[in-house]
């Protein structure tokens, strides 16, 4: 074993291991995707310690090139009364603007996504929108548990700034209240959360899997988002690989207006392709949800897998082609561009 992979493996496990960083976990009945204590897929995602060896000792790894400072586009407006506005910020972050509402969904301002800040994933550009920013922001939406998505250092920031409603999946509740949220509101696939005003959001499934310590896997549960809204549906998938619930999402609550689907993180497929969707898995999704407009994301900011930074922009060009779809229709956007649909 090389030195620097023992000393990864050991920072990772002590890190894990010394940090408060427990998800918690949900208690409750069954269902067809909760055993009482544990969530599961239809298709299980299950990796052993000898895939993960595999991976690191074969990995066909491509370098990123780090960007350290870039001119930002104009910050996003206070609000949007007509229409809808869509902003990419980084990775999974995403600011809807709609119906003079704000939704931020999986907010990450932080350097590294880990349990942290002198290990772990770097990001290898800023926030397209600053947090400093940011507009008023009325509710976040967290897809699951995973540091890339979940950070606490930004739930904090957001709750002493803005005081947002939460809304999470089932057993994150205590987590999000002890780093400080003050409005909190989880549930399970199809539930409804009611929200002020004209906009209506459904939790919706997703394939994927959750863990922030050593002894939580799959203690809470991942899940994507539909927001109904007068400019009509916006449908964020959060993390997922290419499964059933695209389909299903599109025969109960239709097609959505805008659609927010990962491209990144896919390489090698062996290893990641139940859990982490690419380009062509990507517009197959597009296609079954019916959406009229999707966007990219979960690209190019931090390295968890061995494409290159811009593959999945170059991938998602090529699928595209392939399947005859509109480059207007699904696009790789630049850090901080801001999309109107009126």
């Amino acid at each position: 074993m090389k030195t620097s992979f023992r000393n990864m493996i050991a920072g990772f496990v002590a890190a894990v291991t010394t940090a408060s960083c427990g998800a918690h976990g949900y208690n409750g009945p069954t269902s067809d995707h909760f055993d009482g204590s544990h969530f599961h897929n239809g298709a299980p995602i299950e990796h052993k310690l000898g895939d993960l060896w595999r991976w690191m000792t074969t990995r066909e790894n491509h370098p990123w090139t780090r960007v350290e400072r870039f001119d930002a586009p104009t910050p996003p407006p206070a609000r949007v009364e007509n229409g809808l506005r869509i902003t990419w910020i980084n990775h999974s972050t995403v600011l809807i603007q709609v119906d003079g509402f704000n939704i931020l969904t999986d907010p990450v301002f932080s350097e590294r996504v880990s349990p942290v800040q002198w290990f772990g994933p770097r990001r290898y550009h800023p926030p397209g929108v600053a947090f400093e920013d940011l507009p008023k922001i009325d509710v976040v939406l967290i897809s699951h548990a995973h540091y890339d998505h979940l950070d606490r250092t930004s739930i904090i920031r957001l709750a002493r700034r803005f005081n947002p409603l939460f809304v999470a999946g089932l057993g994150l509740e205590t987590w999000l209240q002890k780093a400080g949220a003050g409005r909190v509101a989880t549930g399970d696939w199809w539930d409804t959360i009611a929200l002020p005003g004209a906009v209506q959001l459904t939790v919706t499934p997703a394939q994927h899997w959750s863990r922030r310590g050593l002894f939580d896997r799959n203690r809470t549960l991942w899940a994507s988002y539909w927001i109904e809204t007068s400019a009509g549906g916006v449908y964020f998938a959060g993390d997922t690989g290419l499964a059933e619930h695209f389909n299903t999402i599109r025969r109960r609550l239709g097609a959505p207006r805008v659609s927010l689907l990962p491209i990144g993180a896919y390489e090698p497929r062996w290893f990641m392709g139940k859990q982490h969707m690419n380009p062509a898995d990507a517009v197959v999704a597009h296609q079954q949800l019916g959406a009229s407009h999707s966007i990219g994301i979960h690209f190019a900011t931090f390295k968890l897998s061995d494409e290159a930074r811009f593959a999945p922009v170059d991938d998602l060009a090529l699928a595209r082609e392939n399947a005859g779809v509109d480059p207007a229709a699904f696009c790789a956007p630049a850090f901080g561009a801001g999309y109107l649909f009126d």
